[in-house]
């Protein structure tokens, strides 16, 4: 075992056996004793927006009283806006809308997209280093150089080549700058470059996007990055605080070029992950509905005047008499409702007062990941790394060191196959009535809260304990498949 064959006949014969595989794997949760109740209502994410978790009881509650109430909307935009300002300070500001793609589009539309006016509108672009999950923040715009002009066909994104029912906007171009140190080797049952961040150099990759900006720098409107804190996802290298280095050398750039570091961080939480003031970044998204609890919306976090052309596009902006505004705009479209923008304060609230409501979860799921990764054939789990984040907050496991020039190792599925549905970690969860978590290009992330917390937001541990012991047992099937 461990033997180097070629990759393209491993992935195309484990895609061959994928029915008998599966059929074996669908045995396990009656092996390890899950009771049948509980399938499809647990699992390993809590940050899955076609299956958000339950909402904590608090967060439940003060939905429900908005709801009976008459709430002034522009109050507890208000209210909102306060909240982020004590915990932040002054300088910064917050907006809520509908979604985290919302909040994307908007950010993006507005502050990167060339101004309308008389004569042929400049083309613009920003950067957006080539890491995983670019499909999320990178593709605004049409990629540049063009041989990624397809690299998002297939995601969901851009509805193939041409983007016509996608997401890229008028005379955007999001320029792609690989990290020096990552690889973009190909793999999964539908082959494809899986972005492999654990060996990210980021002193390096910061003078190479540095020349990048340079060279666009007459029509360079912003920098993106994701803002996770993982080594899975390029930042294990941090500084003495913690803050991974490579996000404040993105802003360095930002600063020097006069423009925004804008940062998706779709599955983070404010106050207790990853901090916007110490990265340095003009702008943090959120998700509302995922790690922070709250119903479906998204969040909008950054300094001020960042957040005031924002806050216009969604009318949200106070009125020329001082009195808060709810007026029309662009984006008022992806106003965020009573509901969402009351669990939403209450949310961040719970963050900024109590953080050990989603912190306790997180170290208890870290030390059930350790306790049960012992009993996973060691050799499956060489080269594996376990992380704990509260940033997420949960765990993630990174795979990619399994691999080597004289080992094979576990095999690594793109995001191409969680598109096709070929991503065999998640058919495995799926068949064994788990709900899935994020599994592709070579990292695992596990984040309580889709049926393993209970109403004040403690892990259920004996259902993430099933959830976790699911999962490597049927990481051994594969094991077995895959060079068998």
């Amino acid at each position: 075992m461990g033997t180097k064959q070629l990759k393209m006949d491993l992935y195309r014969r484990l895609g061959d056996q994928q029915s008998r595989m599966l059929a074996e794997i669908a045995k396990i949760p009656q092996q390890i004793g899950i009771p049948s109740e509980l399938k499809g209502k647990m699992g390993l994410s809590g940050t899955i927006s076609g299956t958000p978790g339950p909402r904590r009881k608090d967060i439940r509650e003060a939905c429900e009283k908005a709801a009976r109430e008459v709430p002034r909307l522009p109050t507890l935009v208000e209210e909102l806006r306060r909240l982020v300002k004590e915990g932040y300070g002054d300088e910064y500001d917050a907006v809520a809308c509908s979604t985290c793609e919302a909040a994307l589009w908007i950010v993006f539309d507005t502050l990167c997209c060339p101004p309308m006016g008389k004569g042929d509108a400049y083309q613009s672009f920003y950067i957006a280093p080539y890491e995983r999950h670019l499909h999320h923040h990178g593709a605004y715009g049409r990629p540049f150089p063009p041989k990624y002009k397809d690299i998002f066909a297939d995601h969901g994104v851009t509805a193939g080549e041409m983007g016509m029912l996608g997401k890229r906007q008028c005379n955007l171009s999001t320029v792609i700058v690989p990290l020096v140190g990552a690889k973009y080797d190909c793999h999964g049952i539908k082959y494809y470059p899986c972005p492999l961040m654990m060996h990210v150099d980021p002193q390096k990759s910061y003078e190479r996007i540095a020349k990048v900006a340079a060279r666009h720098a007459l029509s360079l409107t912003a920098i993106t990055s994701l803002g996770y804190d993982t080594p899975g996802y390029g930042y294990g290298d941090k500084d003495e605080d913690g803050t991974p280095k490579i996000q404040k050398l993105h802003a360095q750039i930002a600063r020097e070029y006069n423009i925004p570091y804008i940062v998706d961080n779709a599955a983070g939480v404010p106050f207790v992950g990853t901090d916007i003031r110490k990265i340095g970044a003009d702008i943090m998204m959120y998700s509302a509905d995922k790690r922070i609890g709250a119903p479906i919306g998204g969040l909008i976090i950054g300094k001020e005047e960042i957040i005031v052309p924002l806050q216009r596009a969604l009318g949200m902006h106070s009125s020329r008499s001082g009195t808060p505004a709810y007026g029309k705009a662009a984006y008022v479209g992806c106003d965020p409702g009573l509901e969402s923008l009351a669990g939403l304060i209450v949310a961040l609230k719970a963050l900024k007062e109590r953080p050990e409501v989603v912190t306790n979860a997180a170290d208890a799921t870290y030390n059930i990941v350790l306790e049960e990764i012992k009993y996973l054939d060691p050799e499956v789990s060489k080269g594996f790394i376990v992380t704990k984040s509260y940033d997420v907050p949960g765990v993630e496991i990174n795979y990619e060191n399994s691999w080597s020039e004289e080992r094979t190792g576990f095999p690594i599925f793109s995001v191409e196959d969680l598109y096709a549905g070929t991503d065999m970690l998640i058919r495995s969860q799926q068949v064994m009535g788990i709900i899935a978590c994020v599994t592709y290009d070579g990292n695992i992330r596990i984040t309580p809260g889709q049926g393993t917390t209970d109403d004040d937001g403690e892990l259920i541990e004996d259902r993430m304990r099933w959830c976790v012991r699911a999962l490597f047992k049927a990481m051994e099937v594969i094991w077995r498949f895959w060079l068998g």
